[in-house]
């Protein structure tokens, strides 16, 4: 299917591994001009010649910039605008805070929390939509967690910071940007095979004393899928909430999480 977003321009955060990676490599295999952020420079670099390679064949051979900067910081965001000025799609991706007791939070452990996984995908929203409903086009996607609808225990920083953007986009997208064709929504990943939750199983084997294979075994059987994502089909979701036939999906928060989340029906 075509998603009719060939020619457009996106800014994806946190794009050099992983869901973010994803995102950025199904949006330029549909044509789209991508501006691709992540803090270390090496494995940005290496993100920027695959992505490359991919727009070489890809609908009118897109561009491919990136700059290796901290967009949680002020100076970062202006690098991503250095490179492009007027974005039709923002991709906000930034890596979660670190787990604990909140007991052991202080008031600068919560602010870091906030400017990454809150306060930053704020700014981005608000430097963009304006530009984006005058030229009648723009979609917003927020990567953030499936936490947000069920919370984990041990992760109340990022608890605590996407629930607070959650709240934040769904009243910003119903001001009367949708009218203008500008969309925003949040993507919840679950279990996805990435670097992150490698670390997490390493963690756990460290901690238990058990196989990693078996871990990762248990941990799989708990998702009715009977597997975890990949960074691929997680893209794939992006592009289209991304796209022109997703204009009527707003405000909304997509769990992709092979069906780990009871919910309700």
């Amino acid at each position: 299917m075509d998603l009719g977003i060939a020619g457009r321009t996106a800014l994806v955060g946190g794009a050099s591994k992983g869901l973010g990676y994803g995102c950025a490599e199904a949006l330029v295999r549909e044509g789209v001009n991508v501006v691709i952020m992540a803090r270390g420079a090496e494995a940005l670099d290496a993100a920027a010649r695959q992505l490359q390679a991919v727009a070489a064949t890809a609908p009118g051979k897109p561009f491919v910039k990136h700059a290796a900067a901290d967009i949680t910081t002020p100076e970062g965001r202006a690098a991503a605008f250095a490179l492009h000025a007027d974005f039709d799609i923002v991709v906000t991706n930034a890596g979660g805070p670190p787990p604990g007791d909140f007991r052991d939070w202080d008031r600068e452990a919560w602010i870091k929390a906030l400017d990454a996984n809150m306060l930053t995908p704020i700014e981005l929203i608000k430097a963009t939509v304006d530009g984006m409903a005058a030229r009648g086009f723009g979609r917003i996607v927020n990567i953030t967690s499936s936490s947000v609808k069920a919370p984990i225990d041990i992760l109340g920083l990022s608890n605590g910071a996407r629930s607070g953007l959650t709240g934040f986009v769904a009243g910003v997208a119903r001001t009367g940007l949708a009218a203008k064709g500008v969309t925003l929504n949040n993507l919840l990943p679950g279990a996805f095979d990435t670097d992150r939750l490698k670390g997490t199983l390493v963690g756990a084997a460290k901690k238990t004393g058990q196989d990693i294979d078996a871990i990762r075994a248990s941990r799989q059987k708990t998702i009715p899928a009977g597997r975890f994502g990949t960074a691929a089909e997680f893209g794939a979701i992006c592009a289209f909430l991304c796209s022109m036939h997703a204009g009527y999906i707003t405000g909304q928060n997509l769990l992709a999480d092979g069906g780990a989340y009871p919910g309700t029906y």
